[in-house]
Order: C-alpha cells, then sequence, then structure tokens
C-alpha cells in the first residue's frame, strides 16, 4: 500500500516536470533569437558629396552595406581625435567584409581640402572604401546634418555633434550613438552585427 500510495504521488509530478522543461526550452528558444528589431528613426535623403579622391559620394553609395556615420573636421583638437578612435574601432571590426562602411562628414569644407582629406585618411590607415571622408558646401553639409540625420549643426566647426548615426542597407537610420563613449560603440557594433544577421 506504501508503494501504491508513493506511485500515484510520482505519478502527480509527471505533469509538473513536463511544464518546468516546456518552460526552460521555451527560455533557451528565447535567448537563441536576436534582440528585438532597431526602430526605423528616419530616411536618409538624397546628397551628393565628394570624398576624399574626389569622386562622388551620396546616398545611393549608402543603399546595399550599414553605414556609421559622423561629422568632424581634420584641425578639431577636441572630440574628433576621440571619435576617430572610435570610429577606427567600427573599420577595423568589419574590415573586408564589404558589409559595413564608415562616412565622415567635414563641417569644416574651407580647411578640409579633399587633399587634407586623404592625408587624414592616411594618418587612421585607412587603405579601402570602408572609410571614407566627404567634403561638401557647409550649408549643404549643415542640411543634411540638421534635416537629413535629425542632428545639431549650430556653431560649426568647433559645436559639431558627437553623434554617430546607423544606416541600414535601405538608407533608413536606425540608431544614435555616442562617439565619444567606447560603451555606447559597444553597443552600436553589437547592433551591426544583429542588423547583420536579420
Amino acid at each position: 500500500m506504501p508503494s501504491g500510495g508513493f506511485r500515484i504521488r510520482w505519478w502527480w509530478t509527471l505533469p509538473a516536470i513536463a511544464l518546468a522543461l516546456l518552460i526552460a526550452f521555451l527560455i533557451i528558444l528565447q535567448l537563441d533569437r536576436p534582440h528585438h528589431s532597431l526602430p526605423v528613426l528616419g530616411q536618409v535623403p538624397s546628397f551628393v558629396m565628394a570624398d576624399q579622391d574626389g569622386r562622388p559620394f551620396g546616398r545611393d553609395n549608402l543603399l546595399g552595406r550599414f553605414s556609421v556615420v559622423d561629422f568632424f573636421f581634420t584641425s578639431c583638437p577636441g572630440a574628433c581625435p576621440i571619435m576617430g578612435n572610435n570610429m577606427i574601432r567600427v573599420y577595423q571590426a568589419f574590415k573586408g567584409s564589404g558589409q559595413v562602411r564608415c562616412v565622415s562628414i567635414s563641417v569644416d569644407p574651407e580647411r578640409d581640402s579633399l587633399a587634407t582629406l586623404r592625408a587624414y585618411s592616411r594618418r587612421w590607415g585607412v587603405d579601402d572604401d570602408g572609410w571614407v571622408f566627404l567634403r561638401a558646401p557647409l550649408d549643404s553639409v549643415v542640411l543634411l546634418c540638421e534635416k537629413g540625420f535629425m542632428m545639431p549643426a549650430e556653431g560649426l566647426p568647433g559645436g559639431h555633434t558627437t553623434r554617430f548615426a546607423l544606416v541600414d542597407t535601405a538608407g533608413r537610420i536606425r540608431g544614435y550613438y555616442d562617439g565619444l563613449d567606447s560603451a555606447a560603440v559597444a553597443l552600436l557594433e553589437s547592433h551591426l552585427h544583429q542588423l547583420i544577421n536579420e
């Protein structure tokens, strides 16, 4: 009789065990899935500038690859070297993949000639099209920054934004990250991997 009672209690635990296994399986399934999709924050408008080699570069060049975009100037003594160190980290992390391009747009076109931008790109060790440096008249740069990327462009060149914008392969803005903060740049890299794997 005691053994029969034990068997009844044991059988009653089977549904609880099955439920626990099901919950564990669902948790593992959730962990294996990518994080929630990044929101679409805007659309990059049509634009055309010149890259450091004098070739036209515009919105169409953003399509088909993920882009990390920032605004800078080569003689910047403060924020830009830090931003450059964080941008080259992204450049090197995805170099040779053909999936990610870094795009730096000068907010000081008067001093940042194409020759200056070429020398600046060499200083960072850029030897492919994975990081381009763009130049255009200042009013075009301000328009793109404020209306296109929805970032402030006041008191240039010194007052430029220090945020990085993440653009997807369809030219849509998917995130903004503090270009001065290594943790924010690590999150950007994580989001790039997430978008690539979606």
